[in-house]
Parts: C-alpha cells; structure tokens; sequence
C-alpha cells in the first residue's frame, strides 16, 4: 500500500496563499469600481470568484482524467496568478 503524503506544510502553504490573493483581488476590485457602482461591482466578482469553486472542482477533476494529478494543480494555482498579474499591470483606478 503507497504511503500517503505528507500535507501540512503543504496545506498551510495553501492557506497562506489564499489568506494573500483573496483579499487583495478583492481591493483591486473596488478600487477599480465608480462609488457608485462599488457594491455591486464586488457583488458580480464575488458571484463569479464563488461559482469558479464548483466550476474548478469540477474542471480540476476533468483535467486530472485525461492527464495527471499534478498538471490539474499546475493549472489551478496559475489561475490565481494570472487573476493578480491581470489586476496589476491592466485595471485602472477609479
């Protein structure tokens, strides 16, 4: 039987990152956004950043069938990379 790996550090890692991306693309959203239309504006970010949850799973899954494990978790960590490189170099604020 393949012993399991270890996730502690992998996971707090995980956590880490999270704890960094979330709040900041959430910033960059309202700084990016008209007063007026603010809330709004982080209503549709949040709907959208939310479905891609159940959308990612979903997406990790059908990735991980047709090539491996680790090409799914590639992907799924670029995402978030390229959601803050986009925030950085190409919104504009308000």
């Amino acid at each position: 039987m393949p012993s399991q790996p270890r996730s502690g550090f992998g996971g707090g890692l995980l956590g880490f990152g999270t704890a960094l991306v979330c709040p900041t693309l959430q910033a960059a959203v309202t700084d990016a956004s008209d007063p007026l239309w603010r809330a709004s504006s982080l209503g549709i970010y949040r709907f959208w950043r939310d479905s891609g949850y159940a959308f990612g799973a979903l997406a990790a899954g059908l990735i991980t069938d047709w090539v491996n494990v680790y090409c799914a978790i590639g992907i799924v960590a670029a995402i978030p990379l390229f959601a803050g490189v986009n925030a950085l170099f190409g919104m504009k604020r308000a």
